[in-house]
């Protein structure tokens, strides 16, 4: 137990170490030039595609965008406006007149931070559209936090709290969300197509070879919906588990088929001050085993910091997703996550969080679903 207390302090200095210079001036520095450099570019291709129009007075710097009024003659500059606000990671647009390099307040004034890239507390009914055509900027449903099986990028370190078979557990996920075409709808709303797929892997930390306890594959068909702050999202998916084949040979233990296909709907809400609130069902066919009892519920709340802290570096945020599987006669799956979120630390559009995690439950992990288990963890997740 000294030995494993030793190893976990000098797991989580480390993190703290890594986390701090990724935070600190000199990565903000680095990770603003590089989201300035992909927003500079996506915004010069916007104007020559959409608008016919060569701006070589454009510039990005932390986020503002200026170009002046003589490059932008004869376009609509309104719609100029909307759609270059709508790129990730603009925060303004400024149009300035090249001979006394003076803002052009009106149109300087009528812009808004985009829907993608607003704080919590802004989302709402009057949050600007998104790109729209084929795979687009950003995300009509954002992310679950807390959500166990959401598809993303983290490594986590899950200390088990009285479990006779595992203690120190590693937690890796590789996943992604792909939109793949995007439209307006009808009531000012905004429909996607897209692709989700995941990859999720329990290590046992205290084995000689790390053995990987239990690997689960996700893919998922998937079309979500927005209309200011309300968002929907519904999914045709598959899911196989497998156990690894070190834990087999220690063990001996007898491997589940797991594998089903299913459908899932999700609503949620965007709450002013930085809350949200989301709910749905699942339900599974083709399920193996056969006697797998097919439906489920989940529901949640999440908080993201209307406010940001360390010069604008850290925006704190923390979730709540509890779900209910009729295979486990309705019980309360908990998962709460909660810590910070670097804003200066962008990596393909993504924030890096460092999330302090607790579950209590059934477990997650595909092969293991008849076990429950409670765990505390500390982990680093990329989330859009």
């Amino acid at each position: 137990m000294q030995h494993m207390r030793v190893r976990l302090s000098v797991t989580l200095c480390t993190l703290w170490l890594g986390l701090f210079f990724l935070a600190s001036p000199a990565s903000d520095v680095w990770a603003a030039a590089s989201d300035d450099a992909f927003v500079a570019g996506y915004a010069t291709a916007v104007l020559e595609r959409d608008f016919n129009v060569r701006a070589p007075s454009l510039r990005v710097k932390e986020g503002l965008i200026t170009v002046t009024a003589e490059d932008l003659a004869g376009a609509d500059r309104e719609e100029v406006l909307r759609r270059l606000s709508s790129i990730r990671g603009v925060l303004r647009v400024v149009v300035r007149n090249a001979e006394t390099e003076s803002a052009d307040t009106v149109s300087e004034i009528a812009l808004q931070p985009p829907a993608a890239d607003r704080g919590p507390g802004e989302v709402g009914p009057t949050s600007g559209p998104l790109p729209v055509g084929w795979l687009p900027e950003g995300h009509l449903f954002r992310p679950l936090l807390a959500d166990p099986r959401w598809p993303h990028f983290s490594a986590s370190y899950n200390y088990h709290i009285n479990d006779k078979t595992v203690r120190s557990v590693g937690a890796v996920s590789f996943g992604e969300t792909i939109p793949l075409y995007r439209t307006d709808a009808p009531i000012a709303g905004q429909v996607e197509l897209g692709l989700q797929a995941g990859v999720f892997a329990i290590f046992d930390l205290e084995t000689k070879s790390r053995d990987l306890l239990n690997a689960d594959y996700f893919v998922a068909a998937l079309a979500a919906y927005r209309m200011g702050g309300v968002s929907a999202l519904a999914r045709l998916f598959h899911q196989s588990s497998h156990l690894g084949d070190e834990y087999l040979l220690r063990t001996r233990v007898e491997r589940v088929n797991l594998s089903y296909e299913g459908v899932d709907l999700k609503l949620s809400y965007d709450f002013p001050y930085g809350f949200r609130l989301y709910g749905g069902g699942r339900v599974l066919f083709d399920q193996e085993p056969s006697d797998l009892k097919p439906w489920a519920t989940q529901g949640g709340v999440e908080f993201r910091s209307p406010q940001t802290f360390w010069g604008g570096r850290i925006r704190p945020v923390a979730a709540l997703d509890v779900q209910n599987h009729q295979e486990n006669d309705w019980r309360a799956d908990l998962s709460v996550r909660a810590g910070m979120q670097f804003e200066s630390l962008r990596v393909l559009g993504r924030n890096l969080q460092l999330l302090v995690r607790y579950f209590n439950g059934y477990s997650p992990d595909g092969q293991f679903y008849k076990q429950k288990i409670e765990y505390i963890g500390l982990g680093v997740h990329f989330n859009f």
